[in-house]
């Protein structure tokens, strides 16, 4: 990553996650100033490094005003890195977001609902990525369901935004945060 005006640099422990048991990634609470240097309080992608090895990864909101993120077993391995280690990052916000990756079930809802693809496709990558937030942010299967099909209808009358849920989390306790560490 090429340092710029726009690279945020901080150290913070890496933490392993009470839940699933035996998760083998880890994850990292950025400290407060250094989230409140990013352009939004909601998701955001960055380009990062830790121990010298490259990264791109959407940034999550921890739902108390700053972000957090997943490190891969991969990514932790190559950088010399283990639970309960603090380390050294570097972050910045990427140029351009990059296209979310579409569930398979919305991409069959959107596959048989012709004017909710067409509007699909006129959207931006962060308008799609929040629709897919919001259908998976559910904690039941049917409540997926549900908001899928509401995504469709609401598309197919040319709705451009999810609406209605709190995209930092600050205001919707429990819906959105980080993990919880493992003690």
């Amino acid at each position: 990553m090429a340092a710029s005006s726009a690279t945020i640099h901080f150290t913070a422990p890496l933490q392993r996650p009470a839940e699933p048991k035996g998760a083998a990634w880890l994850f990292v609470v950025l400290p407060g100033p250094a989230s409140a240097k990013l352009p939004t309080r909601s998701m955001t992608t960055v380009d990062g490094t830790l121990g010298g090895q490259a990264f791109q990864v959407t940034l999550e909101p921890d739902g108390a005003g700053s972000h957090w993120f997943k490190i891969g077993h991969a990514l932790a391995r190559a950088a010399g890195a283990k639970a309960g280690d603090t380390v050294g990052f570097s972050v910045a916000p990427v140029a351009v977001e990059p296209e979310p990756k579409v569930p398979p079930d919305l991409r069959k809802a959107l596959a048989g609902h012709a004017a909710a693809k067409a509007q699909w496709a006129t959207l931006t990558a962060v308008a799609r990525r929040d629709w897919i937030h919001w259908i998976s942010s559910g904690k039941k299967a049917e409540t997926r369901v549900k908001r899928i099909a509401t995504t469709c209808d609401k598309l197919a009358c040319g709705q451009r935004r999810a609406c209605c849920f709190d995209r930092s989390g600050m205001f919707s306790r429990g819906n959105i945060g980080a993990p919880k560490a493992a003690s």
